[in-house]
């Protein structure tokens, strides 16, 4: 039998003072409660086929379908990571950068880029797949962030992330920085709402 992917949650005690500001009772998984995850704990790879219902009148993909389909992986990819439900908070620069179209059998992945306090980066790639050759095209790519809730439907903390490779530290890096500018975006838009622009 192979052992879970994820330790238990561990349940605050009653009795003890909750670490965190977190209520007695509630689940933690904070810091210093749980172990890095790998950057391949969380890959999930997900495989559809654009079928007639899934396109527009010119026979590719409805963009909106193609979202859908990102958002469910990438939730899986969260959930893996999180060891629990964890929501979409936001999309940033979901591109399309190659049609697809009815009959394509489509290949998306995704994996965790940076785990926040509460949220986490995941970033999924779509790729149509040649079933003759194998060969993949990256038709779209995309950065959602996830928060992670309790059952009380409030944010907890994240498993911190442990990235292994160059490449996991890199796109980890690129995360922070796409979070810093996201935040400030938001504190600019809450000015402007403040301002009555």
């Amino acid at each position: 039998m192979r052992a879970p992917l994820f330790p238990a949650p561990v349940p605050v005690p009653a009795r003890e003072k909750a670490p965190s500001g977190l209520r007695p009772g509630r689940v933690c998984y904070g810091r210093g409660m749980a172990e890095p995850k790998s950057v391949p704990a969380s890959l999930t790879e997900k495989t559809e086929i654009v079928l007639p219902q899934h396109a527009n009148a010119i026979g590719t993909a409805f963009g909106g379908t193609v979202m859908s389909w990102i958002d469910v992986c990438a939730a899986v990819s969260a959930q893996r990571h999180c060891g629990r439900v964890a929501v979409t908070a936001s999309v940033d620069a979901l591109d399309f950068v190659a049609p697809l179209r009815v009959g394509d059998v489509v290949i998306l992945r995704s994996w965790v880029n940076a785990a926040f306090r509460t949220s986490l980066e995941v970033e999924c790639v779509v790729e149509k797949e040649d079933p003759e050759t194998g060969r993949r095209v990256l038709c779209a790519d995309a950065y959602l962030t996830f928060v992670n809730l309790g059952a009380d439907g409030r944010p907890m903390p994240v498993p911190p992330l442990a990235p292994a490779t160059d490449d996991e530290r890199k796109r980890a890096n690129a995360a922070e920085r796409r979070r810093a500018a996201r935040l400030e975006a938001r504190r600019e838009a809450e000015q402007d709402r403040g301002r009555g622009a």
